[in-house]
């Protein structure tokens, strides 16, 4: 009896668990957008959404969203033959979809479903997959890195230039910020924190299963084997001239960013991509603080940068979740193939 009821605790501890990591994202996130859009009227941005943004390049910015994916799709594939794993490529393509709408309910999951999907539909190991994804995001997030590094040491002169002319100090930009403000930036630090002691536990726990890091290991170091490291160096800039061209076309649809040139792009493009590290889904909230605070740097009036960021952030992750149905109806009409096929 005792037995059972230790049995039910443990079931019930790790039911409240997921649905602890499945609401916190959105806790965040909600409270975040919340504090930022307390004052805001949302008639104007439906007006400034139906009369005033030119839907034309708003369109054009998705397909770039498209192709981010369908590199990064292509690029998988590359990174796992040289395990001898060779999975269509259209379905590490829908993978790749499914992915990023299923980290739209539970953030983070994509990685673990887009593996999964592939050992559904092509028997390519768990295990070796996660480890080229693994691969994959030590990747980007070196070259993020040094782009960052890059354009921080190349707009020093710009920034200085800027405070100078406008009589602005670090002091004063500082004193913009209130106490929720702080709050808010000190939550979603401690969120990042807490975030990557849970993956770095969970590693931690997976160091004790042999085969999981052999397999892991050798998905890993498979980018060491790739044939075309020219290729998968293309792809890779090609992941993210998609991503940065998603991004910056949107500059166009608005009389209030049109005139903001590529330094602006940038510059924002690369803090709002380091601010979805805090796990919310789609880095809502953290990234429509970064991107506003960024704007409003750049002389953007603080109205129409809360308003950019919503409107846009809000249009290009619904673009998500139609790719991610449209894949799911895909694999939906296709029979998985045995090893070997």
């Amino acid at each position: 009896m005792m037995q059972s009821y230790d049995i039910f605790l443990m079931d019930r501890n790790k039911t409240i668990k997921k649905i602890v990591n499945i609401a916190l994202p959105f806790i965040l996130g909600g409270t975040i957008l919340w504090w930022m859009y307390r004052n805001t009227d949302f008639k104007e941005i439906e007006h400034t959404v139906m009369h005033e943004m030119d839907w034309g390049w708003m369109l054009f910015s998705l397909v770039f969203g498209v192709t981010a994916q369908l590199f990064r799709g292509i690029r998988w594939r590359q990174t796992l033959a040289p395990m001898n794993e060779h999975p269509r490529t259209s379905d590490c393509i829908h993978a790749v979809f499914i992915s990023y709408a299923s980290s739209l309910v539970i953030p983070r999951s994509g990685e673990f479903i887009r593996c999964g999907i592939l050992s559904r539909y092509d028997r390519t190991p768990f295990l070796k997959s996660l480890g080229t994804v693994v691969t994959e995001r030590i990747i980007d997030s070196l070259l993020i890195l040094a782009v960052t590094i890059v354009v921080i040491l190349s707009q020093l002169p710009v920034f200085l230039t800027f405070f100078d002319k406008t009589g602005t100090s670090l002091d004063h930009f500082l004193h913009g910020f209130t106490s929720t403000g702080y709050i808010v930036t000190a939550i979603c630090i401690l969120f990042t924190v807490a975030f990557l002691w849970y993956m770095a536990s969970k590693l931690a726990f997976m160091t004790k299963l042999k085969e999981m890091i052999d397999n892991l290991r050798e998905g890993v170091m498979s980018l060491r084997q790739v044939s075309h490291k020219g290729l998968f160096t293309f792809y890779t800039l090609a992941i993210w001239l998609s991503y940065f061209l998603h991004y910056w076309i949107t500059f166009q649809c608005f009389n209030f960013t049109e005139h903001l040139g590529f330094t602006a792009a940038i510059v924002s493009f690369i803090v709002g991509s380091i601010s979805v590290i805090v796990p919310t889904p789609n880095g809502a909230g953290p990234w429509h603080l970064a991107v506003k605070t960024i704007l409003v740097l750049y002389g953007v009036a603080s109205t129409d940068a809360v308003a950019f960021a919503l409107i846009v952030h809000t249009i290009q992750t619904a673009l998500v979740p139609v790719l991610g149905m449209f894949s799911i109806f895909a694999l939906a009409t296709k029979t998985p193939c045995k090893k070997g096929d």
